[in-house]
């Protein structure tokens, strides 16, 4: 961004050195709303269709900015933005993208959660800003790799929570740091997810199936190399390990922003879980390592500091599973399909999705709400104050006022994704040599968030990190 500052200034200083000649002013020459090539960010989009769609029409916005490329294994998914860029250069391969494609300032990345990391490390080792869809990585230790990397590389980063840009969240902080309910020990947080396929055997490979112009092996990415298999893309990958992150991953970082954010929360100290099982016969429940459970309850514990001297719980529940509703708002108020309710000595605070319609009640009463329908468009406003602050640059009031840049959101996401931790040493098991079968992975789990290292039970530590394929390796 360096570069492209100076090439602003250029243009800027050579307007007032010039000749005599009369400056007319920019909305003189391109209209109301016009914005100069030289204040505007040229953008490359990796992963065109479903979120990643909006992701770049978001930082598009209306010509604010320019779309130089378009990357997606999949042209059909990315068919309407490439027609509505049609001079941007368009490829299948990121990598492809990154090293071909000059003069990239910033990149939107909205792909599989396995492939979320090497994008974002590979364009911000190039000097480019990112925006990232949630959950910003796959693991905890790619989270790790990519605060670092935005720190030293002096990018400008922001992930795709956009509810941390909803002025609900700035209100629950409000009550918070009021101390309105007092101290808070215990915060719930529920969703309706998984909405796709979950708690299943992984489909079959069937490589007949294949689209002609898929690039399926592009969309393996880093993940282990498999014939094509189909109901996966574009939508169903998010209930495998291999490829997604589950209920928790999907929703988590929606969720948890709010509390999170209010309580100012670090790492967790200890993480425990229980999950459904299914019986398609008698005493024996499936057994599906390979996918995301159907419905979970997660408790993640954060340690005495001095924000909160008693410390702080999390529930998480996921598969349409909700917390009882205390008494004393039980007739004023309706759990919504995902939501958040923070426990306090005095009161309570409720909030919906994406820190919507946050409600305090103290003694039973409503006391407070924010109505939040006028809030805006949240995917837009968080995008659009992401590419403003690339535009003023690392460091910048801005760039110091996003929401979500990675300095917060990659603690943050490995603090959701503790929950998945758990998940999976709840799935371990040993067989012994009469062909007994031992889950020994269903226990509490203690954190050291410094070293990223569960202290109690090794072998889950396998899971903090991954195994890269050829071509998508990763400096963990």
């Amino acid at each position: 961004m360096k570069n492209n500052n100076s090439r602003r200034d250029f243009i800027k200083k050579s307007a007032i050195l010039g000749t005599g000649f009369y400056i007319v002013p920019r909305n003189v020459l391109g209209g109301p709303g016009f914005t100069a090539p030289s204040d505007q960010l040229a953008i490359a989009g990796i992963g065109a269709g479903g979120k990643g769609a909006s992701d770049l029409r978001n930082a598009y916005n209306g010509g604010k900015n320019r779309v130089v490329a378009i990357c997606d294994i999949d042209p059909k998914q990315a068919a309407a933005n490439v027609k509505a860029h049609p001079d941007a250069a368009y490829f299948a391969d990121y990598r492809e993208l990154l090293d071909k494609v000059k003069g990239i300032d910033a990149v939107t990345v909205g792909t599989p959660d396995h492939t979320h990391a090497p994008i974002a490390y590979n364009a911000m080792m190039r000097g480019m800003h990112v925006y990232v869809q949630k959950p910003l990585t796959h693991t905890l230790a790619e989270a790790r790799l990519l605060t670092k990397t935005a720190a030293s590389q002096k990018v400008v980063t922001q992930m795709g929570n956009q509810g941390g840009s909803n002025p609900g969240v700035v209100k629950i902080m409000e009550w918070v740091d009021q101390k309105r309910i007092g101290t808070i020990k215990h915060v719930h947080v529920w969703t309706n997810r998984p909405v796709w396929p979950q708690g299943i055997k992984m489909p079959a490979s069937a490589p007949d199936q294949k689209p002609s112009d898929l690039a399926w092996d592009l969309w393996l990415g880093p993940a282990k190399k498999i014939p094509f298999t189909p109901n996966l893309h574009p939508f169903n990958w998010r209930g495998f390990w291999e490829y997604g992150t589950g209920a928790l991953g999907d929703m988590g970082c929606h969720l948890f922003d709010a509390p999170y954010k209010a309580l100012k929360l670090g790492y967790p100290s200890a993480v425990q879980c229980s999950v459904a099982d299914v019986y398609t016969r008698m005493w024996v429940p499936e057994y599906t390592p390979e996918a995301c459970p159907l419905a979970t309850r997660v408790t993640i514990d954060f340690p005495k500091d001095d924000h909160n001297p008693q410390g702080v719980v999390f529930e998480w529940t996921d598969g349409g599973i909700q917390p009882a509703i205390p008494d004393e708002i039980a007739d004023k108020y309706v759990a919504d399909s995902s939501g958040v309710m923070m426990m306090g000595e005095n009161g309570i605070i409720t909030a919906d999705t994406y820190g919507n319609h946050p409600r305090l009640y103290i003694g039973g009463q409503e006391v407070d709400h924010l109505n939040t329908d006028e809030a805006g468009n949240l995917d837009l406003i968080h995008n659009q104050n992401w590419t403003e602050a690339c535009k003023a640059g690392f460091g910048s009031a801005q760039h110091q006022a996003l929401t979500s840049s990675f300095d917060y959101a990659g603690p943050f996401t490995e603090t959701v994704l503790m929950g998945n931790l758990a998940i999976k040493a709840h799935q371990m098991r040993r067989e012994d040599a009469q062909g007994n079968q031992s889950y020994f992975g269903r226990k509490k789990l203690y954190w050291d968030g410094a070293n990223m290292k569960i202290t109690n039970l090794d072998e889950v530590n396998q899971f903090v990190s991954k195994t890269y394929r050829a071509g998508f390796e990763l400096p963990i």
